[in-house]
């Protein structure tokens, strides 16, 4: 069974963390136990030992009598570094709670208490579980802090809506629950099995097709949601392609990057790598159409009392892509539809396509889609439709990639049987 490190910080949600550890051990879980010291003012150490069967450690110097050791694992001859060691033997590292100070510290690599420090050592999984006063959650330095870590392919686990510690107040910040925290290790444990050795293929932003040598027909994809779904297939141990069209925002590190401008540029490259791709995830918005006759030089306003511009339909990708797939590949379509017949919309281009799924977005709210940090969608397939509820890009991005982990499980099943 997994080994779990988790790490608690200061808040007054503390105490769900004693029924994670009790949950955890239940299910049959070795488990270890770190506390920044002003943790101990909402939990004792006294709490966790018992539960775990394991010294509770706080303190980079203080000597751990386990030696690193989880509670399934013989001790060491020698003495280990500490935090070294203890998170050498993890399978996975939760932070729960994870407090605002604590997010600020690990965001920006500080290393002063044992929970941070073990925190840059860590090669396995890293989770953290926000909780807090909601006006603390929503300030845009927590955002930026959370966004930053999960940058780096830290999975944050959304905190829930209800009543505060703070009497009378409600909002978002509470600390997840426990089942949800345990939950969320096992799957997070799962994914890199699940992604290892496969080839993802994504595209990026919006295409830009020409008018004159400054002026251009565009949409208003940032681009989020492509790097977004780029970030966690290599989190889940997917060698990740990413193909964006005018995208300003950086590509994740050891990302291979493929830039491209137009319709045309895109169809190319994405001619070029299909082949050898396992999933495609095709976020990119393609112009549906583009002049048919760009002017080399800028055009020019004097004297014209208007300009008429004559478009044709630029080549379908996606369809293009579908028609020479080879068995075993999963090709997923992104639909950004306009009110509420959007998933109906959604479904036609699911058949008309022949594509695995499509996960339709409706623009007509302000709030989620082009140009902001959050999403809501639908998830369309041969067999029904998955809501994903309004959320960052970066969890919808996690939703999009289990579903499609389903159904490629789902396919292998199949054909086994």
């Amino acid at each position: 069974m997994p080994r779990i490190l988790l790490g608690v910080s200061a808040s007054v949600a503390a105490y769900k963390a004693l029924e994670f550890v009790r949950l955890a051990t239940a299910a049959g879980h070795a488990v270890r136990v770190i506390q920044t010291p002003t943790s101990r003012r909402f939990v004792g150490e006294a709490s966790f030992s018992a539960l775990t069967g394991a010294p509770v450690l706080s303190d980079e110097f203080e000597r751990d009598p386990a030696r690193g050791a989880f509670p399934d694992q013989h001790l060491p001859e020698h003495e280990p570094i500490g935090h070294l060691q203890l998170v050498a033997n993890a399978d996975i590292y939760l932070i729960a709670p994870a407090s605002a100070n604590t997010i600020a510290k690990l965001a920006h690599g500080h290393a002063d208490n044992l929970l941070t420090s073990c925190a840059l050592a860590a090669e396995c999984p890293v989770l953290l579980a926000p909780a807090m006063n909601d006006r603390m959650y929503e300030h845009p330095a927590t955002r930026a802090n959370l966004q930053s870590l999960r940058a780096r392919g830290v999975t944050v686990i959304a905190p829930g809506v209800g009543r505060l510690a703070s009497k009378g107040e409600h909002g978002v910040g509470r600390l997840a629950e426990p089942e949800e925290l345990l939950q969320a290790c096992l799957t997070a444990l799962q994914r890199g099995g699940d992604w290892q050795g496969l080839h993802v293929l994504v595209t990026a932003g919006g295409t830009r097709e020409p008018i004159d040598s400054v002026r251009f027909i565009g949409n208003s994809s940032s681009g989020r949601m492509g790097l977004a779904l780029a970030q966690a297939a290599q989190a889940r141990g997917a060698q990740v392609t990413l193909i964006a069209a005018n995208v300003a925002l950086p590509a994740p590190p050891g990302i291979t990057l493929k830039a491209v401008k137009t319709a045309a540029e895109l169809e190319r490259v994405c001619a070029e790598e299909f082949e050898n791709c396992d999933v495609l995830l095709m976020a990119a918005a393609v112009a549906d159409f583009r002049p048919s006759a760009p002017a080399d030089e800028k055009i020019k306003k004097s004297g014209r009392e208007r300009l008429t511009l004559e478009l044709e339909p630029t080549p379908d990708v996606l369809s293009a892509l579908a028609a020479r797939r080879r068995v075993g590949q999963t090709l997923v379509g992104f639909a950004a539809e306009h009110g509420e017949r959007a998933v109906s919309y959604g479904r036609g281009k699911l058949a008309a396509k022949s594509l695995d799924a499509i996960v339709v977005n409706d623009i007509s709210r302000a709030d989620i889609g082009f140009e902001v940090d959050a999403n809501e969608v639908t998830i369309v397939t041969a067999t029904g439709e998955e809501p994903l509820t309004r959320a960052s890009k970066a969890e919808i991005a996690e939703g999009i990639l289990d579903a499609v982990g389903r159904l490629r499980k789902g396919r292998q099943d199949d054909a086994g049987s």
